[in-house]
């Protein structure tokens, strides 16, 4: 299966995401930008998942309909064309790192992944929904990993 190279300007993959993006900073998604979109996609998804969450994997950001057209998005953005879904946190949208005081650094995988049609979630799809959803159909994927530590 083809990649998608997914990077963000604010941090590298397997580094601290700094406070501003944290709940306990602004809480503003931070800038991500990708390449390598293959022919036939017809739409991007955009997740991001802390699966070290104390009570199993947790939902920090769901995004479909991305335009398979865009490169990236800017901080505190919506990727064009996306929809915002719901998190674990019980709002839309980016709900940043915010794990238990104490833990050991936890692992936040932002995830794209190529679509060749458009995917049908239901509303409040957990991230297991998600990977069921996209695992077996997605043209192309990338993932770029976060930590953080409270």
């Amino acid at each position: 299966m083809a990649g998608i190279e997914l990077k963000s300007s604010a941090f590298n993959d397997g580094s601290f995401i700094p406070r501003r993006y944290a709940k306990e900073g602004d809480d503003v998604s931070p800038p991500l930008s990708w390449s390598g979109v293959p022919d036939g996609t017809s739409e991007l998804l955009l997740l991001c998942e802390d699966p070290d969450a104390p009570s199993g994997t947790f939902l920090h950001w769901l995004v479909t309909g991305i335009d398979p057209a865009s490169d990236g998005v800017d901080t505190g953005e919506t990727p064009r064309g996306g929809t915002n879904r719901s998190n674990d946190y019980g709002g839309r949208g980016w709900g940043g790192p915010q794990p238990p005081v104490g833990d050991q650094a936890h692992r936040y995988f932002f995830r794209v992944y190529a679509l060749p049609e458009p995917v049908e979630l239901p509303d409040g799809a957990s991230a297991r929904d998600v990977h069921a959803a996209v695992d077996e159909r997605q043209l192309a994927g990338g993932t770029l990993v976060g930590l953080y530590q409270r």
